[in-house]
């Protein structure tokens, strides 16, 4: 396991009594490159905006390599040196490119001589060299997007945090921003913390996914997401129903209505009926993804089921498309909002 980068413990944002962050206890490990998922309003943004020490929590604590971090000004200014912050839709000054990756540079007062060596290198690093001297309110989306990123290395961060960095550029540049993100982290060593709403392609280019659902992480933010209701059934035992009928078997306090997001990862497929049959469900396989590390499997098992699968262990199965299986969610993998 790396070294924990950040803690967060209990904290809590809220703006006119409404709670938009609610995070009992998140860890986020140093030199990793971690996604954050989630749909619009999931309150990905504003922990962005936290971890750049830009917005204080409401309550709550930041632990920062290991220790407290104090929300007075003076102690603020020193990490957020250590951190930067690139929005989803960046300003550029008015001025060329090289200008721009040159100004955090001139603040520091960086020599002139090695100011002009630096904001090459990183030009070259994001693709944009042939673009030196050229006007940057002018450039493309995703343009914009690469210069803002090697206008923020210039900084030289120990941190970089991307707000939906592929959201509005094309194919294109999606590959060269994912290659800049790979190179951050693996040569230069930097940690770099991304939002996305696209759950393959942050798999593909995370190191760790950390999804966001109403302002709180969850098992998953889009797939196995479903309205139920709670029922209660003899005993201390209770039981969500799902509208089409299935019944799940959960821990919870809560009663009637509510929604539950159900761990693809945590899920268990078996070609075969399997000798335990408690929250199992039959169903078969129509659709197949496969990732980095894992196949995805879309199981229509009464609900459409998405189930992440080791490739090694799907491999054995010797199963594919239009197969019968089984699938079995563990009260472990429910989280109930």
């Amino acid at each position: 396991m790396k070294p924990i980068l950040y803690q967060l413990k209990n904290l809590v944002k809220a703006y006119d009594g409404r709670v938009v962050l609610d995070l009992k206890r998140l860890f986020l490990e140093k030199g990793k490159v971690i996604g954050l998922l989630g749909p619009n309003g999931a309150g990905k943004t504003t922990l962005l905006e936290i971890l750049a020490f830009l917005l204080p929590p409401t309550s709550g604590e930041i632990w920062f390599k290991q220790e407290k971090v104090h929300l007075n000004v003076g102690k603020l200014m020193k990490l957020r040196r250590k951190v930067v912050l690139v929005q989803q839709q960046p300003l550029l000054f008015t001025t060329t490119v090289f200008k721009n990756v040159e100004f955090p540079l001139k603040v520091r007062k960086t020599p002139k001589g090695k100011r002009s060596r630096m904001v090459d290198e990183l030009l070259d690093l994001v693709d944009m060299r042939s673009f030196r001297d050229a006007d940057a309110h002018k450039l493309s989306g995703g343009q914009t997007q690469r210069v803002a990123i090697a206008r923020a290395l210039a900084c030289s961060p120990e941190v970089v945090l991307l707000d939906e960095p592929m959201s509005s550029v094309d194919v294109e540049n999606q590959v060269t921003l994912a290659r800049i993100i790979h190179e951050i982290s693996r040569q230069r060593g930097m940690s770099v913390v991304f939002t996305s709403h696209d759950v393959v392609q942050t798999s593909r280019l995370a190191d760790d996914s950390i999804f966001l659902l109403d302002g709180k992480v969850a098992k998953s933010a889009y797939e196995n997401i479903f309205s139920a209701r709670i029922e209660t059934v003899t005993g201390d035992h209770k039981f969500c129903t799902l509208p089409n009928g299935l019944q799940l078997k959960i821990k919870s306090e809560k009663t009637g209505p509510i929604r539950i997001s159900i761990a693809p990862g945590e899920l268990r497929l078996s070609p075969n009926t399997p000798k335990r049959s408690e929250n199992t469900v039959k169903g078969k396989i129509v659709q197949l993804n496969e990732e980095r590390i894992h196949v995805r499997a879309l199981v229509d098992a009464e609900v459409p089921l998405n189930v992440l699968i080791p490739k090694e262990s799907f491999n054995r199965y010797d199963t594919g498309i239009g197969d019968d299986v089984w699938v079995t969610c563990p009260v472990e993998s429910i989280d109930i909002f």
